[in-house]
């Protein structure tokens, strides 16, 4: 099976929210949790945002979308103020956004392949510092970017995407030198 991450085009939009309703859907049915809301986020605007700024990337298996997320350097607004243990200049930061997987595709390692891709991606771009974010209720991320090496810096009450309520958990690494 041959397995690639690129950007996304404008033909893989349809994909990309069919592949955020998987995620909804195994929500929804109590398979998994990311604390994201049918409607409100992600939804195919999200997509499209992401694209229009060519930040979209998605996970190809043999010509089947199973991955996307959106990798720029754009911190929300919860990220400042908080207790960064390096603290970066902007342009020395890469984050890494609305990582999904299809959950059919669950358990394979295609969320830390993703990662992985991230990390170099952001090296290659002159980033050091890796930032990201998770729902404090999202105890599988959560535990997959721990054993990736990403240190849980601070928990903070938002309103997250339309999404109000969030326990926004911060996350970073830092590929630079000490």
């Amino acid at each position: 099976m041959k397995q690639i991450i690129r950007k996304a085009v404008y033909q893989d939009i349809d994909a990309v929210a069919s592949l955020y309703d998987q995620v909804h859907q195994a929500q929804e049915e109590g398979k998994l949790f990311t604390g994201w809301i049918r409607g409100i986020y992600p939804v195919k605007a999200t997509a499209e945002a992401a694209l229009g700024r060519d930040d979209l990337f998605v996970l190809e298996e043999d010509d089947h979308l199973l991955g996307v997320a959106v990798i720029n350097q754009i911190q929300v607004d919860s990220y400042y103020g908080a207790p960064w243990k390096h603290q970066a200049s902007n342009d020395q930061v890469c984050v890494l956004h609305t990582l999904a997987i299809s959950p059919a595709a669950a358990g394979r390692g295609l969320g830390k392949k993703f990662v992985a891709f991230y990390e170099k991606y952001a090296a290659d771009h002159g980033c050091p510092e890796l930032r990201m974010d998770t729902n404090e209720k999202n105890l599988t991320a959560r535990a997959m970017y721990k054993k990736l090496g990403y240190k849980e810096i601070s928990i903070v009450p938002t309103v997250f995407n339309g999404i109000p309520y969030v326990n926004l958990v911060l996350l970073e690494k830092w590929l630079g030198q000490q």
